[in-house]
């Protein structure tokens, strides 16, 4: 694959927008369109070992509030480790003495470059929301049995929460 030609359409205060030409294996002339992500970290919070921490927020895109892992973009020149612990203490109000990388993921690698790394987050302290000025997130602690049931009957649609809860509980 070479590139020929690179072209930024959109930048945006979270995410671009570009439109490549490209030469493919074969030496056929394309175009792909895709959006460049900072990329993010999902964290999969247990309060105990039967309990999980997932966080409801209404989504713009979506038309609906969803029931979701915590979780976040990286900031430059952030580490992941360091974003699943702002994150985590962010939106739920907890901190994590113990912070368990699991997994990393393309998110939707057909248009988006967003990776996003896996946590799991264990002996937690309950503390105070640190919630950014357009953000309105309930925090819900569910078993980890009641999560599971969620996702079987298709409560849970989004994919980060689904990674994540099937990586640590899988079906």
């Amino acid at each position: 694959m070479q590139v020929l030609e690179q072209q930024t359409v959109f930048r945006g205060r979270l995410l671009n927008v570009r439109c490549d030409r490209i030469l493919d294996a074969e030496g056929r002339e394309s175009s792909r369109e895709f959006v460049v992500h900072p990329g993010g970290v999902s964290i999969l919070a247990m309060p105990t070992p039967e309990e999980v921490l997932l966080v409801r927020q209404y989504r713009y895109p979506t038309g609906e509030s969803l029931l979701e892992l915590p979780a976040g973009t990286l900031e430059p020149d952030e580490e992941p480790l360091e974003t699943a612990h702002r994150e985590l203490m962010e939106e739920t109000g907890y901190r994590a003495r113990r912070m368990e990388f699991l997994s990393r993921y393309y998110t939707t690698p057909g248009f988006t470059s967003e990776l996003m790394y896996l946590y799991r987050a264990s002996d937690l302290t309950p503390g105070e929301q640190d919630l950014e000025d357009d953000e309105s997130i309930e925090v819900v602690r569910i078993s980890n049995s009641d999560a599971m049931d969620m996702v079987r009957r298709g409560e849970i649609r989004d994919a980060k929460t689904l990674v994540g809860l099937l990586t640590v509980f899988s079906l």
